[in-house]
């Protein structure tokens, strides 16, 4: 079998692939497209602080590994739920963002992809869970979810409205295999919000969107290196066909029992252990193969690093990664 065609059967419930997966093998992995630009900017490590399109400072120092929101008492663009519509100016994506002409080059760059062989993947970060405290930082966002929630429903579904155009925008233009879909919604042992208070506010948000993307045929990969496990039923009855990014503090071997093939799980290979300056080669290889014995059994199943995208921050890892899944997968046979 190809990697793409192992990553098909990995993903259907009664599939046989004939191997473990090595990380997003199979997958062409390409995050830019014009509307990602128009509301992100061109970021880049040592920039100078920017705003986005919705007014949020991201910071990228030059000794800093990745970008990051940086939201003050005196910078955040939402001081007061109650007069967010006065304060935050919805981002102009469809009228700065839908003329065709925009999208030639990055429709020819995923031709390409898939010419390769391989699945072509298109990319969506920054969730709603995640505008949220972009918009006005954690702390005001959870005293917000208690203290008025009508408001912050209406801000949830403006969010929503404007996360269902952008994914509108990239599936309609590009028509991509995988459309790879962030938000984090938990730390490494819980959930941010209780699991009501998901359900209320960021799962509806999810619902037109992903269910668009079901009807035109597109694979969702939703990253979230979290602790998501109370609400796994959820995310599969939203169409999730792959939670990207399983923390090894969920209980993955609980998780495939329960999901049954409705749902993979990838990653599971704890980045603390191994995506360090200092981690041996030793010490990478127990760790992913401690990953693959204890997860790949349970079906369903890639191991990968938990972070949303290929690539492990320090160069010697991936190499090392792989080299290890394929001893386990020759092993196995």
């Amino acid at each position: 079998m190809t990697a793409k065609e192992i990553f098909l059967e990995t993903i259907k419930k009664d599939g046989k692939p004939e191997r473990l997966l090595k990380q997003y093998e199979g997958l062409g992995f390409y995050p830019p497209n014009p509307a990602s630009t128009y509301i992100r900017g061109n970021r880049h490590r040592g920039m100078e602080p920017m705003k986005d399109r919705f007014g949020t400072e991201i910071l990228w120092p030059a000794d800093q590994l990745a970008a990051m929101p940086h939201v003050t008492e005196s910078n955040k663009v939402i001081s007061d739920i109650c007069e967010w519509k006065e304060q935050l100016k919805m981002p102009e994506l469809l009228e700065n963002c839908s003329d065709p002409a925009l999208w030639e080059p990055f429709k020819e760059k995923a031709q390409e992809i898939r010419e390769s062989g391989k699945l072509f993947m298109a990319f969506m970060p920054t969730g709603v869970f995640e505008r949220l405290h972009f918009l006005m930082g954690f702390e005001d966002m959870l005293m917000n979810f208690l203290l008025e929630p009508e408001d912050m429903m209406d801000l949830c579904n403006a969010i929503g409205e404007y996360r269902y155009q952008y994914m509108k925008l990239i599936v309609d233009n590009l028509h991509p295999d995988v459309l790879l879909s962030h938000d984090d919604w938990g730390s490494k042992n819980q959930l941010f919000v209780s699991p009501e208070t998901w359900r209320e506010f960021i799962k509806p948000q999810y619902a037109k969107t992903y269910g668009y993307m079901k009807e035109k045929g597109v694979i969702i990969i939703h990253h979230g290196d979290s602790f998501m496990e109370p609400v796994v039923e959820d995310m599969v009855e939203l169409g999730v066909d792959v939670w990207q990014g399983v923390l090894p503090q969920n209980d993955i071997p609980k998780l495939q029992k329960q999901l049954a093939g409705r749902m993979t799980l990838m990653g599971g290979i704890d980045a603390s252990i191994v995506d360090r300056a200092d981690s041996t080669e030793e010490e990478i290889r127990r760790e992913v193969r401690r990953a693959c014995e204890e997860y790949a059994p349970g079906g369903h199943f890639i191991p990968c690093i938990t972070y949303g995208g290929p690539g492990c921050l320090f160069p010697h890892v991936d190499p090392i990664i792989d080299d290890e899944i394929d001893r386990y997968n020759r092993t196995e046979k």
